[in-house]
């Protein structure tokens, strides 16, 4: 297996990095990526202003989803969690630990790799690993790299590789510090890792979460998720959109709604506990249980707390899992948008957008039928809010 290392202060990670490693996974056919930040690079010192470690971590995190290479690309805390200065030999050494038989290469930036004779345990590093350096151009990589390639092979037996990135993108994370701090460079920045700075306050940013439109909650919204949900959300608004439309219902709400339904879906059990605990959150015997109906009440908490919502969205958000009896139009179409969103696909699902669109109270009531027969099928437990939403639907036709 072939073993992709990428370290850095990703301080933040932004597209630059992202296009070099998807080039260097291509190049080099890679198994397996493993990007690791560091907590305190030997070779430089953190400005001033630097987000911490967790923090770059964090974002490292939601920046890789974005290569879509699910598990074959990993964030580890290896040099993070490291005290003092984060030498790549000490890296190297634990990762061939773990990694014994699989080649190992380590990607870098030019200036590092001009740089390797004089670093720490250079032939150690040498030893343990091969070396890639992103190029730009084909052109003249046997003039850029070509001595230096050669001087380390004699040297150290090294072997090496180039890679040759054509979609580099021209940013420093000097410059793109900077350009946050004035209110720009979210364009150098993956939509999830913009938000994550914006809803933390990294690097200058100033951004007022109690008066949010939809489209400057998007990114921020988005920073809560698991990359894979969130094609999931962004159809959820755009069902909650249309369904709005049709029935006369405020789009901006409905926006909002949607983009925070699930901002709270990511959290283990243990997080999801500690949450309704920190907010003062009843849960019944049956939620106390269940993961999954624990994340439309505290998404709603934090709809309400952190970005000081209306409470007709939080409203919607707190029961967009479950429903409940006599539902507003609003909380009836996030029920639904959630269920029917474009990406959705189980038996049934056509006929009930359908009807979705031809009587709004007909399809939440087909999509509570549903949601119940379903999991009396699988043999699990039926809240009693959903069975409630359901009767009452019946009750009033």
């Amino acid at each position: 297996m072939r073993v992709g290392i990428y370290g850095g202060t990703f301080n933040p990670p932004h597209w630059g990095h992202l296009t070099a490693a998807a080039a260097a996974f291509r190049a080099l056919r890679l198994d397996l990526l493993l990007v690791l930040p560091a907590a305190l690079p030997p070779h430089k010192s953190l400005p001033e202003g630097s987000a911490s470690v967790k923090d770059r971590l964090e974002m490292a995190r939601l920046a890789v989803d974005y290569l879509g290479l699910k598990d074959q690309a990993k964030v580890l805390d290896l040099e993070a969690g490291r005290k003092g200065k984060s030498y790549t030999s000490d890296t190297l050494r634990e990762l061939k630990k773990q990694y014994p038989d699989d080649e190992l290469w380590l990607l870098m930036g030019t200036d590092m790799f001009f740089s390797l004779p004089a670093w720490h345990e250079a032939e150690t590093v040498l030893r343990l690993a091969h070396v890639a350096v992103f190029g730009r151009e084909k052109e003249d990589t046997e003039a850029t790299f070509g001595a230096q390639q050669e001087a380390l092979r004699a040297q150290y037996g090294a072997k090496t590789a180039v890679v040759i990135n054509p979609d580099v993108i021209e940013i420093s994370s000097t410059e793109l510090r900077a350009a946050l701090g004035r209110g720009e460079g979210q364009r150098y920045l993956p939509d999830a890792v913009y938000g994550y700075i914006q809803l933390h306050g990294l690097y200058g940013t100033q951004t007022d979460l109690a008066h949010l439109t939809p489209d400057t909650l998007r990114p921020i919204a988005l920073s809560y998720l698991k990359h894979k949900r969130i094609r999931h959300v962004l159809g959820t608004e755009e069902e909650a959109v249309r369904l709005a439309r049709r029935y006369g219902v405020n789009e901006t709400a409905a926006r909002l709604a949607a983009l925070l339904h699930d901002c709270t879906k990511k959290l283990t059990m243990e997080e999801q506990l500690a949450l309704c605990e920190a907010y003062a959150v009843p849960l019944d015997e049956l939620e106390q249980k269940a993961l999954k109906l624990l994340h439309a009440k505290t998404g709603a908490e934090v709809a309400r707390h952190v970005f000081s919502m209306p409470e007709e969205i939080c409203q919607a958000i707190r029961w967009h899992t479950t429903g409940k009896a006599d539902m507003t139009t609003l909380e009836k179409i996030i029920y639904l948008a959630d269920y029917i969103e474009p990406t959705r696909d189980f038996p049934g699902v056509e006929e009930l957008r359908r009807l979705c669109y031809e009587d709004l109270d007909r399809g939440l009531l087909l999509g509570l039928t549903m949601t119940v027969q379903e999991m009396e099928a699988e043999g699990n437990p039926i809240h009693d809010q959903t069975t409630a939403a359901r009767d009452w639907l019946l009750r009033h036709p």
